[in-house]
């Protein structure tokens, strides 16, 4: 089947995707006291920790309205952590969906990034509103924020398509993952400037510009300066550094794509 075929086919079965998204986001809330409301409270507990952190513990006043500039990375990267890691579980996790009636199966990892898209704009309110309280409220540039959005919904779901089909062969991916995870947060400007990140890095005896290429090689990183850009700062993100980021995510999601369209013939016999 040709992937437009396929693509075709998935456009037919969208409201089993909007099912499933419902289906994800009641069991998140499910014999919750709090129930949605979590999806404001988490991000805000985190960034009073790293707010307490950083500006009580270790001092530094060189950022302004830091939890404003905080929960500007804070926000997309839950968004996206969120997204990969319950989408690596759910090729396997509904092994008997699959083996017991057919659907694209592609829907099920979809359907975890747009249910992690739903509690983040159901968290953007929080933003916005410690934002004015804050003394630093976006300005005009953050309608562009949909654009950004959607390139980290593309980013987001091409590697959600690469990690569940690793998932469904290596059952040790989720675990590996949380440890890469780990180490992608901290190479991910969310709670320091990445003007702190030196333009010149030694490496091995090679002399490489840290800055240019962690955005190069992180496309996290170009994504929540972006955010930043527009929330914080109040300005526009560069035009060829969007296109270049534009580019990656669309790439990411192709990638993912034929990944997972090459081996979900054999998810039914693995699971």
């Amino acid at each position: 089947m040709t992937m437009i075929r396929r693509l075709e086919e998935l456009w037919q079965y969208r409201e089993l995707i909007r099912n499933l998204v419902l289906r994800d986001l009641k069991a998140r809330y499910k014999n919750s006291f709090l129930g949605v409301a979590w999806s404001w409270l988490n991000p805000l507990m985190m960034m009073i920790v790293y707010t307490l952190f950083f500006t009580v513990f270790l001092r530094n006043d060189s950022i302004e309205h830091y939890p404003v500039f905080l929960l500007c990375g804070l926000l997309p990267w839950n968004f996206f952590h969120d997204s990969i890691m319950q989408a690596t579980g759910s090729i396997v996790g509904n092994g008997h969906l699959i083996k017991k009636v057919y659907f694209p199966r592609e829907a099920l990892p979809i359907a975890v990034v747009l249910s992690n898209l739903v509690n983040f704009l159901l968290a953007l309110p929080v933003f916005f509103v410690l934002a004015v309280v804050l003394g630093r409220p976006p300005n005009g540039w953050a309608l562009l924020l949909p654009v950004i959005i959607f390139l980290q919904v593309i980013f987001s779901t091409g590697v959600a398509f690469f990690l569940a089909t690793l998932n469904v062969f290596y059952r040790d991916t989720q675990i590996i993952l949380g440890v890469v995870t780990l180490a992608w947060f901290f190479l991910t400007p969310v709670f320091y400037p990445i003007e702190t990140v030196p333009q010149e890095a030694h490496i091995l005896g090679v002399a490489l510009d840290a800055r240019l290429w962690l955005r190069r090689l992180n496309p996290m990183a170009s994504l929540i300066a972006s955010y930043r850009d527009l929330l914080y700062r109040g300005g526009p993100t560069g035009f060829d550094f969007l296109l270049r980021t534009a580019l990656t995510s669309l790439l990411v999601l192709v990638i993912g794509y034929l990944v997972f369209q090459r081996f979900s013939g054999r998810f039914g016999e693995e699971v």
